[in-house]
């Protein structure tokens, strides 16, 4: 499987007047890290337009299990845990102090081919290719 990790701050601007990130906010680091480990395939968002394809996301879940608050450094770790017909990528948020478990998440994204907008069934093979999966 292949991983990453990156380690972020929670800022002022994204906290509630308790101090507690909004939820919304786990999306955006949740992206920071899915595209980290896209790059480590030499996937980006610019690779993937070139190659014909956009990936949206199709489903994603969160269990806030215990909050980010104002100053918190923490690290999300993102694995890809599937490829073969879609991209499931899991995250675990963890306090970077600690690495106390505090919030578990997955997005599933779909290959959709760029010029006719259908979703492809199976992940194109240039994917395939950049995971050094054989076709």
């Amino acid at each position: 499987m292949i991983d990453v990790e990156i380690e972020l701050e929670i800022p002022f601007h994204d906290v509630d007047a308790i101090r507690v990130a909004w939820h919304g906010h786990y999306a955006k680091y949740m992206e920071i890290a899915r595209c980290k480990l896209m790059d480590k395939i030499n996937y980006s968002i610019v690779e993937m337009e070139e190659s014909g394809y956009v990936w949206p996301v199709i489903d994603m879940r969160i269990r806030y299990a215990h909050p980010l608050i104002f100053g918190q450094k923490f690290k999300v770790r993102a694995t890809l845990t599937e490829w073969e017909n879609r991209l499931k990528v899991d995250y675990v948020f963890l306090d970077a102090q600690t690495d106390k478990r505090l919030t578990k998440a997955y997005t599933i994204q779909v290959a959709v081919e760029k010029t006719s907008g259908e979703m492809q069934y199976a992940s194109p093979p240039i994917l395939l290719e950049r995971l050094g999966v054989s076709i």
